[in-house]
């Protein structure tokens, strides 16, 4: 399936090379795209915001609104869908795709374990990055405790994702000299 979607990425970075001033909101949309429980289960993004990190090392993006945007769309996107746990509850767990996985089971396990911290470590877990803001929600974490946790660690995945594509870029560069 991840194979399919490869094309999908690369086309998100050639329009991004190809227009600069969409580079912050084509990261938002992919960063809140890869947070957000329903879409982050089918569509994984964080390929294509590796490559417009890549972008930025190459010199063809900036470095700081793309990274804001893509900090804003992921913590856009698991607030969402921590706010859909709070108000719709436990039911959500058999709306699919959640209902073929065991992702919620794990997602819960996570959360009453580490409180907070998981919900900002939880960000850099493939599954668990859907699944913990929706856990959060449906277990009423306090709103303040999970946003401080939300928005920290959404700013630096954000940049950890992009510069690792930066830092690529860099290094294909210099050992093409």
């Amino acid at each position: 399936m991840f194979q399919s979607l490869q094309p999908y990425a690369q086309n998100a970075i050639e329009f991004v090379r190809a227009h600069e001033e969409w580079a912050a909101p084509i990261a938002f949309a992919l960063a809140f795209a890869e947070s957000f429980v329903f879409i982050s289960l089918l569509v994984p993004t964080w390929a294509a915001l590796i490559g417009i990190g890549a972008l930025i090392g190459a010199g063809d993006l900036k470095l700081w609104p793309t990274r804001i945007g893509a900090g804003l769309g992921a913590s856009l996107g698991d607030w969402v869908s921590y706010w859909l746990g709070l108000k719709v509850g436990a039911p959500i767990a058999e709306v699919w795709p959640l209902s073929s996985r065991e992702l919620l089971t794990k997602g819960e396990a996570f959360i009453h374990r580490g409180g907070a911290p998981a919900v900002f470590i939880g960000r850099f877990f493939g599954p668990l990055r859907a699944s913990v803001p929706l856990v959060a929600g449906i277990f009423h974490m306090p709103y303040w405790q999970f946003q401080l946790a939300n928005f920290t660690s959404a700013f630096l995945w954000a940049g950890v994702l992009l510069t690792i594509g930066d830092v690529t870029s860099m290094v294909v560069e210099w050992a093409l000299r």
